[in-house]
Protein backbone atom coordinates (compact mmCIF):
# COMPACT_ATOMS: atom_id res chain seq x y z
CA UNK A 1 0.00 0.00 0.00
CA UNK A 2 1.14 3.49 -0.72
CA UNK A 3 1.90 5.67 2.28
CA UNK A 4 0.06 8.90 2.66
CA UNK A 5 2.10 12.09 2.38
CA UNK A 6 0.16 13.63 5.24
CA UNK A 7 1.67 11.19 7.71
CA UNK A 8 5.29 11.92 6.77
CA UNK A 9 7.01 14.64 8.83
CA UNK A 10 8.29 17.68 7.00
CA UNK A 11 11.99 17.78 6.37
CA UNK A 12 14.00 20.42 8.17
CA UNK A 13 15.27 23.23 5.97
CA UNK A 14 18.31 25.16 7.12
CA UNK A 15 17.72 28.91 7.14
CA UNK A 16 19.98 30.74 4.71
CA UNK A 17 22.10 33.71 5.64
CA UNK A 18 21.61 36.31 2.97
CA UNK A 19 24.17 38.76 4.33
CA UNK A 20 27.91 38.54 3.83
CA UNK A 21 29.93 37.66 6.90
CA UNK A 22 31.64 40.66 8.44
CA UNK A 23 35.41 40.67 8.45
CA UNK A 24 36.60 41.32 11.98
CA UNK A 25 40.24 41.59 10.92
CA UNK A 26 42.02 44.80 11.76
CA UNK A 27 43.52 46.46 8.70
CA UNK A 28 47.05 46.25 10.11
CA UNK A 29 47.03 42.49 10.75
CA UNK A 30 47.99 41.03 7.37
CA UNK A 31 50.57 43.69 6.37
CA UNK A 32 52.26 43.38 9.76
CA UNK A 33 52.33 39.58 9.67
CA UNK A 34 53.71 39.45 6.12
CA UNK A 35 56.31 42.11 6.93
CA UNK A 36 57.50 40.17 9.98
CA UNK A 37 57.67 36.91 8.01
CA UNK A 38 59.74 38.53 5.28
CA UNK A 39 61.90 40.42 7.78
CA UNK A 40 62.70 37.28 9.78
CA UNK A 41 63.52 35.28 6.68
CA UNK A 42 65.75 38.02 5.23
CA UNK A 43 67.50 38.46 8.58
CA UNK A 44 68.40 34.76 8.83
CA UNK A 45 69.39 34.45 5.16
CA UNK A 46 71.58 37.56 5.45
CA UNK A 47 73.22 36.11 8.57
CA UNK A 48 74.09 32.85 6.83
CA UNK A 49 75.04 34.16 3.39
CA UNK A 50 76.84 37.38 4.26
CA UNK A 51 78.65 36.09 7.31
CA UNK A 52 78.30 36.26 11.04
CA UNK A 53 79.21 39.98 11.19
CA UNK A 54 76.12 41.04 9.27
CA UNK A 55 73.52 42.41 10.07
CA UNK A 56 75.19 42.80 13.48
CA UNK A 57 77.93 40.92 15.26
CA UNK A 58 75.57 39.16 17.65
CA UNK A 59 76.68 35.58 16.95
CA UNK A 60 73.72 33.22 17.37
CA UNK A 61 71.39 35.99 18.57
CA UNK A 62 70.88 36.82 14.90
CA UNK A 63 69.09 33.49 14.50
CA UNK A 64 66.96 34.14 17.58
CA UNK A 65 65.97 37.58 16.24
CA UNK A 66 64.95 36.13 12.86
CA UNK A 67 62.96 33.25 14.30
CA UNK A 68 61.33 35.51 16.88
CA UNK A 69 60.06 37.81 14.13
CA UNK A 70 58.64 34.82 12.26
CA UNK A 71 57.12 33.40 15.46
CA UNK A 72 55.35 36.69 16.21
CA UNK A 73 54.04 36.73 12.62
CA UNK A 74 52.66 33.22 13.00
CA UNK A 75 51.00 34.27 16.25
CA UNK A 76 49.36 37.19 14.44
CA UNK A 77 48.18 34.93 11.66
CA UNK A 78 46.24 32.83 14.15
CA UNK A 79 43.96 35.87 14.62
CA UNK A 80 43.21 36.06 10.88
CA UNK A 81 39.60 35.20 10.06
Amino acid sequence: MAASKKNQPETYKVPRKLTKPKSDNPKWLIPTAVTLLVFGTVWIVAYYILGADFPFDLNYWNIIIGFSAMLVAMGLLTRWK
